[in-house]
């Protein structure tokens, strides 16, 4: 994580948000709360200053860890299938460079992340909104635990390609709450769903684009 001494927000990269802004709109993403959120966070401190002229393209870079950070469509694809609203709890799996997580955070979520990177985690302690948004909680652990003792939760967003539901999670969700997940396919797709929790335990069930994730795996980290 890059130090605040060393970054400036200038009236450039603010323009170049602005076109992203546009170009998100331009395929499909209508939540005003999602675009003022990219809008107003400086994507460029989330990468290595050798990415600021171009941190601002529609696409992955990437990070530590073997990582990525995602496209901004992508993330912007996920947080508006979730219907955040003000005051809910958030589990996101898969803290990764944090730009996700600040804009759930940006948008009033109460937000729970966990990182099974033992090398992102520990990038945690100097994220450079902290005081901004003291609404985040970061956790070291596996992704497919969650964080029972803090559950329920209204809405759970999972970065990473997973091979079936969790369970685990799945129990963790309120009733009438939401999971957006990228679900593996058996022809080497990942598709994007939305499950909503029914009354009974049950699943509603929503299908939508497909997408390229990182997978989603087991356990965590010491490195």
């Amino acid at each position: 994580m890059r130090k605040w001494e060393d970054l400036v927000d200038t009236y450039l990269h603010k323009g170049l948000r602005n076109k992203l802004v546009e170009i998100l709109k331009e395929k499909g993403i209508t939540d005003e709360q999602v675009l003022k959120a990219i809008h107003s966070i400086p994507r460029h401190y989330f990468l290595d200053s050798a990415f600021d002229k171009i941190a601002y393209e529609d696409r992955a870079f990437p990070i530590a860890a073997d990582q990525t950070i995602s496209q901004p469509y992508t993330v912007a694809y996920q947080t508006q299938l979730l219907q955040i609203k003000k005051g809910e709890k958030v589990l996101e799996i898969g803290t990764g460079s944090m730009y996700q997580t600040t804009v759930l955070a940006a948008m009033g979520a109460q937000v729970f992340t966990i990182e099974r990177q033992k090398q992102l985690f520990d990038q945690t302690p100097t994220y450079l909104f902290k005081e901004q948004y003291a609404n985040i909680q970061f956790f070291f652990g596996d992704g497919f635990e969650g964080l029972p003792l803090l559950a329920p939760f209204d809405k759970i967003l999972i970065t990473a390609a997973a091979p079936k539901i969790p369970e685990k999670l799945w129990a963790q969700l309120k009733v009438s709450g939401k999971m957006i997940i990228p679900l593996d396919e058996s022809d080497g797709a990942q598709r994007m769903l939305r499950l909503t929790k029914k009354r009974d335990g049950s699943v509603k069930q929503e299908k939508f684009d497909a997408f390229s994730f990182v997978p989603m795996l087991e356990g965590k980290t010491q490195k």
